[in-house]
């Protein structure tokens, strides 16, 4: 039976001594305690991609079929069985839906409404009292929260929530703070409400990078990144495949759209080379930008002191854009960025990013 001693306060400035000492003691794990494992509710064949008390996201670029991706997922949780590729069980008590869309029009939003509910078997002129939609295009991201967060303190036994349009929760997407503020909301909703929480975001245009510092810290934070992409083949074919997950990774499935606008497998698809390709690429296959991402999250605004730690460092932000690699694989890397593509420069036990030898003899005058 697990241990319940969570203490619910806003964590903020200034905390009366009282309620510090009741967060340390609802936060402490000890040796006694017993945690059960958190409920699973979502597969693709028998790779977990969905548990309760965690998020997970689906990206891809404009136009992907992101959306029609997504319904299907929810349509596999509301009807409890297979849709596309995805399989689904909500326990009892925890079978409510909230899909939430913070950018489509109220019509689309009602298009993929519908397009869920027929792709579960279920009648689309009846409300489901399993599955509730809302909209909320026309308001602040601060509104968006507060709409959310007021929708899960009802206790209507939600047990998945949708948010489509992550990027819709905040006013700045490269903003460092608010981005961590929104991934923060995720993991209190998802582990205070004990539900799944699955976010929509977009690719950049130029590159496979998911959008912003918000990209960064999901692909940090999140359980199951998926991304859907364009066939290079078939333009009508969309492929659906892991950028991130905690599971073992799942075959790569592709589908389309039939002619009642319903998704449906892609039978006899054949991928344009194995995607597992992908994530065995070299560093040097990496764009610039790639480089640059990285070495903005690695950095921050301050130099990193020590090669250890800028090894540390990089393994984790070249991680969040989808290149996990191992020490030796860093440690060249580390050397090319230096010697080859100048984004590096190390002076003593300091090293800077993308600065001028003479920025950093004045840096270091400074």
């Amino acid at each position: 039976m697990e241990n319940e001693r969570r203490t619910d306060y806003s964590i903020g400035a200034g905390l009366e001594e009282h309620k510090l000492l009741d967060i340390l003691a609802a936060s402490q794990i000890r040796a006694t305690d017993t945690y059960e494992t958190p409920p699973q509710i979502i597969w693709i064949d028998n790779s977990t991609i969905a548990t309760l008390g965690n998020f997970s996201a689906s990206t891809g670029k404009a136009k992907s079929k992101k959306t029609f991706n997504v319904s299907a997922l929810v349509a596999a949780s509301l009807a409890g069985r297979q849709v596309l590729n995805y399989r689904a069980h909500l326990p009892e008590g925890k079978r409510r839906i909230l899909y939430v869309d913070t950018e489509q029009s109220r019509f689309h939003c009602h298009t993929v409404l519908e397009r869920i509910l027929r792709l579960a078997g279920l009648p689309t002129k009846t409300d489901n009292e399993n599955l509730d939609f809302i909209c909320l295009r026309e308001y602040t991201p601060a509104v968006r929260i507060e709409v959310i967060d007021y929708a899960l303190r009802q206790n209507k036994g939600y047990g998945l929530v949708i948010i489509d349009g992550i990027r819709d929760l905040m006013l700045d997407i490269n903003s460092t703070g608010e981005s961590v503020e929104v991934i923060n909301k995720m993991m209190e909703w998802s582990s205070r409400y004990d539900l799944h929480i699955h976010c929509v975001l977009h690719l950049n245009k130029g590159d496979n990078n998911v959008r912003g510092h918000i990209g960064t810290e999901m692909s940090n934070k999140a359980e199951t990144v998926l991304v859907i992409s364009k066939s290079n083949d078939n333009p009508s074919v969309s492929e659906v495949h892991a950028l991130h997950i905690r599971e073992k990774e799942f075959k790569p499935f592709a589908f389309t759209v039939d002619d009642n606008g319903l998704p449906v497998i892609a039978e006899h698809h054949s991928f344009n080379g194995d995607i597992k390709q992908k994530s065995r690429m070299s560093f040097m296959d990496l764009s610039l930008e790639q480089h640059r991402e990285a070495l903005a999250a690695a950095f921050g605004d301050k130099p990193i002191k020590g090669f250890e730690n800028m090894l540390q460092a990089l393994m984790d932000s070249y991680a969040a854009i989808g290149f996990k690699r191992g020490r030796s694989v860093m440690v060249k890397l580390l050397q090319y960025l230096t010697d080859n593509l100048k984004l590096i420069i190390k002076r003593d036990k300091l090293f800077y990013n993308d600065m001028t030898p003479a920025e950093v003899m004045l840096f270091d005058e400074e």
